[in-house]
């Protein structure tokens, strides 16, 4: 079952992140983490990619550098980029970033890795995170769930401004 937030709450889902959502339920059954509890992120990005690909992503297809997307973070001298972070997908425009998640999401607080870095990027609007619904070698973790609170505490709480106008959280 995919489940999804937009965050803030106070945003309407636009047509070009449903077409995100819509590609995460075309392969629902496949990834479901409730009943493939053994799914690494990169099988999950693996069997996301061809939809990606048909709504206007480059998609990461894998761990060399010409595989990887890499987003521009900072530029220098000739306008040369000094630094910059990658990313699971990255939207033709370069407007929307896709991070895909698994055991490491909230093990590790990579969510939080990827919200600071999705935050850095140059022209990103918003991110999509991806993890898992449930994260069955933490005893059930219930990661969408942890990952939704900390969100709606984000934004309800009003102190730290993110300068992305949302971030999609789906659950998988």
């Amino acid at each position: 079952m995919i489940n999804y937030q937009l965050f803030p709450r106070s945003v309407a889902i636009t047509e070009e992140i449903q077409r995100i959502i819509d590609c995460f339920k075309s392969i629902a059954d496949e990834i479901d983490s409730e009943t493939h509890e053994k799914l690494t992120s990169n099988t999950v990005l693996k069997l996301l990619e061809p939809h990606l690909h048909k709504i206007g992503f480059d998609v990461e297809t894998g761990k060399s550098a010409s595989q990887m997307i890499q987003v521009p973070v900072l530029f220098g001298k000739n306008n040369n980029i000094d630094k910059y972070f990658n990313a699971d997908a990255l939207s033709k425009d370069g407007r929307i970033v896709v991070e895909i998640e698994a055991g490491r999401a909230i093990a590790n607080n990579q969510f939080l890795k990827d919200i600071f870095e999705a935050s850095c990027m140059f022209n990103v609007e918003y991110l999509v995170l991806a993890v898992r619904n449930i994260y069955q070698p933490l005893h059930n973790s219930k990661d969408f769930e942890l990952v939704y609170t900390f969100l709606e505490t984000l934004y309800i709480s009003n102190r730290i401004k993110l300068p992305m106008k949302g971030i999609l959280l789906v659950g998988y």
